[in-house]
């Protein structure tokens, strides 16, 4: 037997009980001056005790159960951080209008009936309010409190190191559909937790149902990626319902959420990453990151390199590193699809990438 049948029984029962009762007492009202069409007593409480029979087995759910998952399915969504944090800033914020509530209580009516309740009202929102948005901060000052309390000799780079492994990374999401993400997160460079905002999840579920064919590609290649980052042990991703209010666009959400958070926000997007620069919010870019691991070569070094098309100047042929680096072959057309060893001759840094020329060590100069 399942547990909703069992509550919509028992709620039968009660409401049969109270419209039976106050069937009875209608009943009894009605025949102190009774009239050749008034029913008896018996027949009033059998009616309305059948009505609430039928409106207990209805409604007993919708005000019981339902209400009940309703809830459970919002806390489980909602992180231990901050059902704590609003708890706290819940209790702070009542104990605050309980100190004023007295004081507001004496002064003359009908203010002191209205402003103790009203007080109430007021700081407990205000409290919570106040404690969600600075949930970080105070649990990173317990943090550092019971760190310190346990061992007094940290120093200062242990405290910087500890927090760099506690911080939280903001993702964007130019940098869920772009989906080196994954791997770079996988390596373990990444420290912390990624933060999903529901916001960026809803821009990445518009991009997902565009009618534009390359646009839904790319939309569900970012769901695929948010997906592989979930199922991975070593990498902590939380989805959240923070969102900034009063502001619509979702870079401006992140830049102003990143800097109440004072965390830093991961993008590809070039007008994201001015923005956030300018508001002194600190950027990880993953074109940046991809430019950086690039392997660094100097005039003079000869690599072997496989020439696989022809450049845009006369002679010229084209290849590629390992890593993606683009390495313009002087006199290369002339070694079509063949492997051959070139000496590096000039490397140059440009918006888009490192460009290397080189010429066939073979040749003179």
């Amino acid at each position: 037997m399942s547990t909703e049948l069992i509550v919509r029984l028992i709620g039968m029962i009660v409401f049969t009980i109270l419209g039976v009762s106050w069937g009875t007492s209608l009943g009894r009202i009605a025949n102190l001056s009774p009239t050749a069409d008034t029913f008896s007593i018996e027949q009033y409480a059998f009616t309305i005790g059948l009505v609430g029979a039928l409106f207990g087995l209805i409604i007993t759910p919708l005000i019981t159960i339902r209400p009940m998952r309703t809830l459970r399915t919002i806390f489980s969504k909602v992180s231990v951080q901050n059902l704590i944090s609003t708890m706290i800033g819940l209790v702070v914020g009542l104990l605050i209008a309980a100190l004023l509530a007295f004081p507001l209580s004496l002064l003359p009516s009908p203010f002191g009936d209205i402003l103790p309740f009203v007080g109430m009202l007021s700081f407990a929102y205000l409290g919570i309010s106040v404690f969600i948005m600075r949930q970080k901060d105070i649990f990173n000052l317990f943090q550092a409190f019971s760190s310190h309390r346990n061992n007094p000799e940290t120093n200062e780079s242990e405290e910087d190191s500890n927090w760099s492994g506690e911080r939280t990374i903001l993702l964007d999401t130019s940098v869920i559909i772009d989906g080196r993400i994954a791997d770079i997160a996988r390596t373990g460079f990444l420290p912390g937790s990624l933060l999903i905002p529901r916001f960026v999840l809803t821009e990445l579920q518009y991009i997902a149902d565009s009618p534009d064919s390359l646009r839904r590609q790319r939309g569900r290649r970012g769901m695929e990626v948010l997906s592989q980052l979930q199922k991975e042990p070593g990498i902590p991703v939380r989805m959240s319902d923070i969102d900034v209010d009063g502001v619509r666009e979702v870079d401006d959400k992140l830049v102003i959420l990143a800097r109440q958070l004072k965390c830093p926000v991961m993008t590809n997007d070039f007008n994201l990453n001015r923005i956030a620069e300018l508001q002194g919010v600190k950027v990880l870019n993953v074109n940046e990151l991809a430019n950086a691991v690039k392997s660094v070569l100097l005039p003079g070094e000869i690599l072997n390199m496989r020439v696989i098309q022809e450049g845009k100047e006369s002679g010229q042929g084209v290849g590629y590193m390992d890593d993606g680096t683009m390495v313009v072959v002087e006199n290369g057309r002339t070694h079509m699809n063949k492997e051959i060893e070139v000496l590096v001759t000039k490397v140059l840094q440009t918006a888009a990438g490192r460009m290397i020329f080189a010429r066939p060590a073979d040749q003179t100069h």
